[in-house]
């Protein structure tokens, strides 16, 4: 859901008790002398609630100034039927907000592209602009590099004091475990600088996160999943562990609203991009110079192709009918390759293109070639699914695609080079 800052998946130790206390009075937390503390349950338990609750106000504390308000402006085309009917129409201001922090002490500032994506999901916003916490004025940013398939983005301001740069420590979500604390950050429903706390709920979620291209369908990733309160503004806001390190970018949520026709908000079941995905990431980004930064490829193009409109869209195979998969003796499910890239990693790993074009009504297939139904043991029907299985690989990594031939099937390791992340 661009423009709100959040994708909608369907479709964010004191006592205090005074100086005098009566006899056999003992303060909350503490046990009776000469009794373990397991023998007072309810004061222990009032105890681990007050340092759980100190820790969150400490961490608020140190690293809140670290989190960015983001707004954006994108200049649209009015949809009055009447207007265009006579060859009129007036523009229109779109905005949007959403969340955002800071990353290193150069401005860098982290996000999801959705954030700060312009109209139709395509390319940046034309106006994009910050807000600090405790500033009542705006500065504006410019774009340091887009990744549309991981749903990221990283943006600098311009003009700001370097003394209210406050970059907030980044974490290993790689050590995550179920059941530890996590806060989230950022401006809900355009409710600037607000705080949620919950726990880590799952670290082993596989759901669509990015975009294929500049908007068509995720593309499936990792994911956090915390019950920690997360709603439309709190994208691309941090998530944050016990120790004020960030553990993840809040992204997505599942709401059962939506599907009642009503606004996303949060079910206790939100989701956050691992921030070892970004950190692998940031690199790269840096050095777009404002450009795209893309998944990694291993050089071919899908051979199935549904005609849409003027275009052709690459489909899996199991978008083909049984009879017509027979007929051309194809399997039931995969990515058809139609050509190899020469000097590419998939040429050098043998992989071969198709040798003729045949014509459907909707579509063409390539046939004579190689089909890809597995990458890395999951099952291959798309190029969204071999794009899972490559998108946080790093250049010499390796990864073992099935393929079928001819009708047989064998096993070929692909390994990425320099050009894979060009």
């Amino acid at each position: 859901m661009r423009g709100k800052g959040v994708a909608v998946i369907l479709v964010l130790v004191g006592l205090g008790l005074g100086a005098t206390l009566l006899r056999d009075q003992v303060p909350l937390g503490v046990a009776q002398q000469g009794a373990p503390a397991s023998a007072n349950p309810v004061a222990a338990e009032a105890g681990a609630r007050l340092q759980n609750e100190q820790n969150t106000i400490d961490v608020v504390a140190r690293y809140e100034p670290g989190l960015v308000f983001i707004s954006t402006e994108n200049e649209v085309m009015s949809q009055d039927p009447f207007a265009m009917m006579f060859g009129g129409g007036e523009t229109q201001v779109q905005q949007g907000v959403g969340s955002g922090f800071f990353v290193n002490s150069a401005g860098d500032i982290l996000t999801n592209y959705h954030v700060v994506a312009g109209e139709s999901g395509a390319g940046a916003a034309q106006k994009i602009s910050v807000r600090l916490m405790g500033r009542e004025q705006s500065v504006p940013a410019r774009v340091i590099g887009l990744a549309p398939q991981y749903d990221l983005a990283l943006i600098r301001p311009q003009g700001l004091e370097p003394s209210l740069i406050r970059p907030i420590p980044l974490g290993d979500s790689d050590g995550l475990k179920v059941g530890q604390k996590a806060i989230a950050m950022g401006a809900p429903f355009g409710l600037d600088f607000s705080v949620t706390e919950g726990i880590v709920s799952s670290t082993a979620r596989q759901i669509p996160i990015g975009f294929s291209g500049g908007g068509g369908e995720g593309i499936t990733q990792k994911a956090i999943q915390t019950d920690a309160a997360i709603n439309p503004g709190n994208s691309g806001g941090p998530l944050l562990d016990s120790g004020g390190r960030v553990i993840g970018i809040n992204t997505q949520i599942i709401s059962p609203g939506v599907q009642a026709g009503g606004v996303g908000q949060s079910a206790g079941v939100g989701f956050a991009i691992p921030i070892n995905a970004a950190k692998n990431l940031l690199p790269r980004l840096q050095a777009a110079a404002g450009g795209v930064v893309s998944a990694p490829r291993i050089g071919i193009v899908p051979g199935l192709v549904a005609q849409s409109g003027a275009q052709g869209v690459p489909v899996g195979l199991s978008m083909l009918s049984s009879q017509g998969k027979q007929e051309l003796k194809l399997p039931e499910r995969g990515l058809v390759l139609r050509s190899v890239q020469p000097g590419s990693p998939a040429a050098r790993a043998g992989l071969q293109g198709g040798t003729r074009i045949q014509e459907f009504r909707g579509g063409a297939v390539s046939l004579g070639g190689d089909v890809i139904v597995a990458a890395d043991g999951k099952p291959v029907d798309a190029i969204e699914d071999l794009q899972a299985a490559l998108i946080d690989r790093r250049q010499g990594d390796t990864v073992t695609l099935k393929l079928w031939r001819a009708g047989r099937e064998r096993d070929v390791k692909v390994t990425l080079d320099a050009s894979s992340f060009q």
